[in-house]
C-alpha cells in the first residue's frame, strides 16, 4: 500500500501473498458449491480476507493513514463471528469422521481442504511477522487460525451434505 516497494522475499509479501492464494482457493470452493449457506459464508470470509490482506500489505508507519483513508483493520469481532460459526456447525457430531480425512470426497470439500492447507501456510508466515513487528495486530493471527479450523469444518459439512443427498 501507498507505493512502498518491497522485495518479493519480504516476509510481509509472503504473508499477504498466501492470503491472496487462500481467497482464490475459497473462490474455487464457492464456485463449486450449490449450498447457499456455504456459498454465502465462504463469500463473507473472502471479504474478511480483503481486510486481512490490506492490513498486512500496509507498512506499520502507514497504518494510521490507512485507517484514516477508510480502510478497516482485522478485529476481534471478525474472529468471534467465525468462532461462533464453528461452534454452531460443530453441534452436528456427524461431521467428525472416525479416522483421518483424505481430501477429495467432493470437489467442494477438496477445495476447502486445499484452502485450509493454504490458510495454515499463511498462518505460519503471519506468525513470523507477529514476532518481527512491534505493533502487530494479534487479531490477524487469531483470525487466520480460526479460519483454517472453519475451512476444515466446512469441508466436512460439504461431505456430509453429499452423504445426506445420496
Amino acid at each position: 500500500m501507498y507505493g512502498r516497494r518491497l522485495s518479493k522475499a519480504d516476509p510481509g509479501v509472503e504473508a499477504y501473498g498466501c492470503i491472496d492464494e487462500l481467497a482464490a482457493a475459497l473462490g474455487l470452493a464457492r464456485a463449486s458449491s450449490t449450498d447457499k449457506f456455504l456459498s454465502e459464508e465462504i463469500f463473507a470470509a473472502q471479504r474478511d480476507l480483503i481486510v486481512v490482506m490490506g492490513e498486512l500489505a500496509t507498512a506499520p508507519r502507514d497504518r494510521e493513514r490507512y485507517v484514516k483513508d477508510g480502510f478497516h483493520l482485522t478485529t476481534a469481532e471478525m474472529v468471534d463471528r467465525i468462532t461462533a460459526l464453528i461452534f454452531d456447525l460443530e453441534k452436528d457430531k456427524t461431521l467428525y469422521p472416525k479416522d483421518w480425512v483424505i481430501p477429495g470426497a467432493t470437489a467442494v470439500s477438496a477445495a476447502l481442504d486445499f484452502a485450509r492447507a493454504t490458510c495454515r501456510r499463511a498462518e505460519r508466515h503471519i506468525a513470523v511477522l507477529s514476532i518481527r513487528e512491534k505493533d502487530f495486530n494479534p487479531e490477524i493471527l487469531r483470525y487466520v487460525n480460526r479460519l483454517s479450523d472453519l475451512c476444515w469444518v466446512w469441508a466436512r459439512y460439504a461431505e456430509r451434505k453429499l452423504q445426506s443427498s445420496n
